[in-house]
């Protein structure tokens, strides 16, 4: 083997050693944040949305001496911070 192909090989093999550490070793991307903000807005939003249509209901069919909607929004934002706050201990893990 000649000092150019030895030069050429030990230039290869660096490359492919950073490319399988990059592999190993993922970066933070600013898009994986937004993702994240999705995630976590979806997952407060739904409960309450749902706690609050569910509420309107009930204030309907079963009418009480407080307000339904006002007790199932506040249900829905605590359901929805739980999933919000196991979702992300789950993720920082990784």
């Amino acid at each position: 083997m000649t000092e150019s192909e030895d030069a050429s090989a030990k230039a290869i093999r660096r490359r492919a050693e950073r490319m399988q550490q990059t592999r190993n070793e993922p970066k933070y991307s600013p898009l994986n944040g937004l993702g994240v903000f999705g995630v976590i807005g979806w997952s407060v939003a739904m409960p309450t949305v749902a706690g609050a249509f569910l509420g309107m209901w009930l204030n309907r069919v079963a009418p009480q001496s407080f307000s339904w909607p006002i007790a199932l929004i506040l249900g829905g934002v605590v359901v929805g911070a739980m999933v919000a706050w196991s979702w992300i201990d789950k993720t920082r893990d990784k």
